[in-house]
């Protein structure tokens, strides 16, 4: 009786740590779906917004379900996609004076710590490599939802927003006091491998 009694409280250990754990896995982001944006906003003088975003890009993320503190996300953009569908200003923005994609092609983040409140969003601390300077940032990030999609697969969705300035990362173009940060905000579409 004791060992029916063990086995089938393993059996239910089990169980629950397999429902505990079914979301967890390792997600490519959706790029050939394009479910992926990443945009940005800047002041311009003070008076208006300037909106943009960046075409290419490509990741992946670890959610642990059982310790969302483990899990993880890696971004690589194509700083050379960007794009404010204005050509001469993304030219512009492609120059030494700001991204300078001919030496630095790419921009990467690659998280460090993942820190989850009590009402399940998080800060995902991390590594942001642009124009070549390596500067530790917070994405504030939450989960969209999850589940199972109609090809088969199952995905999971984040948003996560931050604010960075533009001197720390090395970007020389003063566009003036209004204008010393910009915000992005990353979307992303994860399908589980």
């Amino acid at each position: 009786m004791k060992k029916l009694i063990l086995a089938s409280a393993v059996s239910m250990a089990l169980t629950g740590a397999v429902q505990a754990n079914e979301h967890s896995g390792t997600y490519d982001f959706d790029n050939e779906g394009d479910h992926q944006f990443i945009t940005f906003k800047i002041s311009h003088l003070g008076y208006s917004w300037l909106y943009g975003r960046f075409n290419e890009f490509d990741g992946q993320f670890v959610y642990d379900e059982a310790n969302p503190a483990n899990s993880s996300v890696s971004v690589t953009i194509d700083t050379g996609s960007v794009d404010t569908n204005h050509a001469e200003r993304d030219k512009h923005l492609r120059s030494e004076d700001f991204l300078y994609v001919d030496e630095f092609p790419q921009a990467t983040f690659k998280s460090k710590r993942v820190v989850v409140d009590d009402e399940g969003e998080a800060d995902i601390i991390g590594d942001l490599t642009l124009r070549g300077v390596t500067k530790e940032i917070t994405l504030d990030a939450e989960m969209i939802g999850h589940g199972a999609d109609p090809w088969g697969g199952y995905r999971m969705g984040f948003e996560a927003e931050t604010e960075l300035r533009l001197k720390d990362f090395g970007i020389p173009m003063d566009l003036g006091k209004a204008s010393e940060t910009v915000e992005f905000t990353i979307s992303v579409e994860g399908i589980r491998q």
